[in-house]
């Protein structure tokens, strides 16, 4: 059985090299929003448009490509698939820091989406082949690990390279880097794909893409657990949105200043953002081990215990042990997210299609959370200012943080249905 295969060292290694690919993938995608107080006043951008090229234009190609490359990662060499999307999106972040104005930031910034939503579908699709069920909350969260020394790493190039080589020798540099690391991915070795070995490829055909569209409708329809997981990341992902402008909030309404705070916020999200990684992987895999129910539960009691304080934060005065809580606990949960909520939806679908429900996974995420929550923040606080309101970005992070709540049910109900729709997938594809 698969869930009796052991973890090799090998495929450690390769999980921590994938872990450091997906670390350039975070770090380009979030070098806008960390470079915001160079990159809006010197290219004239409103909110709005800031958060259109954080959110929606990014976004909108990254999403939808993800669901076609979702498909294609289960069907074809998947490392040099992951080679093929890392020299794309680090060619045109390198292009993006030659922009002198929205639309010449905005052009590049549709197409770096198509080559980074190539990773994760493949990546978590070639991890579920090297890693059994027990261990896979953990190299999920390892993996996501990413997510938070991406976003410090992003804020720690502001905070060291900028004042070196500006802001557009940040984005030439880190595309560079970009394209060594997709010449050392294109010659890696694939991973077999363990569904088909115990097939035996005698037997085993591949199925269209209609069929694929087909399966994954019918995951999404069968299994309550499955979708209340989704949408419970993509409410969270609401307030994570709305903080793509945090570096500007600090700034004009906190008072910091912009290289100290993107310093002091990335440290911050390095040791706050792996401790919640850690915490979620390992953790939810002693919770589902210890009480046998889902992962999806383990994250109820964090989102319960750490959304209020994520609240109060946006309320109170800079420099309080509140504020520095509050500040840690959002790079804490952020963390213990993606662990979990990947490892569930790599237990919760059938082997053939875990790549395409990852990407419509991502596409949800994306799509619903982040870009709804950047672009209605960027709307929200032109409008606010408009208006006269005193603290526009303020009060919009109270808004967005109060609405991603609904990810509470969502988890709980979740965690109760976890364990009768894996056995479900589990009987039909034993």
């Amino acid at each position: 059985m698969s869930d009796q295969r052991e973890a090799k060292i090998g495929d450690y290694s390769f999980l921590v090299f994938l872990t450091v690919i997906n670390v350039m993938n975070v770090i380009d995608r979030q070098l806008i929003a960390s470079m915001a107080n160079w990159i809006k006043p010197e290219l004239e951008l409103t909110n709005t448009q800031f958060g259109l090229l954080t959110g929606l234009i990014f976004i909108f190609f990254y999403s939808f490509a993800g669901i076609f490359m979702g498909m294609l990662a289960d069907r074809v060499n998947r490392t040099r698939f992951i080679a093929l999307g890392l020299a794309v999106w680090s060619a045109l972040t390198a292009v993006s820091g030659m922009a002198k104005g929205f639309v010449s930031l905005a052009i590049p910034r549709l197409f770096i989406g198509i080559g980074e939503s190539i990773m994760t579908p493949t990546a978590m699709s070639i991890l579920s082949d090297r890693f059994p069920a027990k261990s896979l909350g953990f190299a999920s969260g390892f993996y996501y690990m990413a997510a938070p020394i991406g976003i410090s790493g992003s804020l720690l190039v502001v905070a060291y390279l900028e004042p070196l080589v500006g802001w557009r020798g940040c984005f030439y540099t880190l595309g560079g880097i970009g394209l060594f690391f997709a010449a050392i991915m294109y010659f890696l070795k694939e991973t077999p794909r363990r569904h088909q070995e115990q097939a035996q490829s005698a037997s085993a055909t591949p199925v269209s893409f209609k069929e694929t569209l087909a399966t994954t409708k019918d995951a999404f329809l069968f299994s309550p657990a499955l979708t209340a997981t989704v949408f419970s990341a993509v409410t969270l992902h609401i307030f994570l949105g709305a903080a793509m402008f945090e570096q500007i909030w600090f700034v004009e309404e906190r008072g910091y200043d912009r290289n100290e705070i993107a310093e002091l916020t990335g440290w911050i999200a390095l040791v706050a953002g792996v401790a919640g990684n850690l915490f979620g992987g390992l953790g939810s895999d002693y919770f589902l081990k210890k009480t046998g129910v889902g992962r999806p539960m383990f994250l109820f009691w964090v989102a319960l215990i750490i959304m209020p304080i994520m609240l109060v934060y946006r309320m109170v005065d800079a420099g309080t042990p509140l504020f520095y809580l509050g500040m840690c606990m959002g790079f804490f949960q952020l963390g213990c997210l993606f662990g979990p909520i990947f490892g569930t939806i790599q237990e919760l679908v059938p082997p053939q299609i875990r790549g395409t429900v990852t990407a419509v996974a991502i596409l949800a995420i994306n799509v619903i959370g982040i870009g709804f929550g950047v672009t209605a923040s960027g709307l929200t606080v032109d409008w606010l200012i408009d208006t006269g309101v005193e603290s526009p970005y303020t009060t919009s992070m109270i808004i967005f943080t109060s609405i991603s709540f609904l990810a509470v049910p969502l988890l709980f109900y979740a965690g109760k249905r976890f364990d009768q729709d894996r056995q479900a997938v589990i009987k039909q594809y034993a």
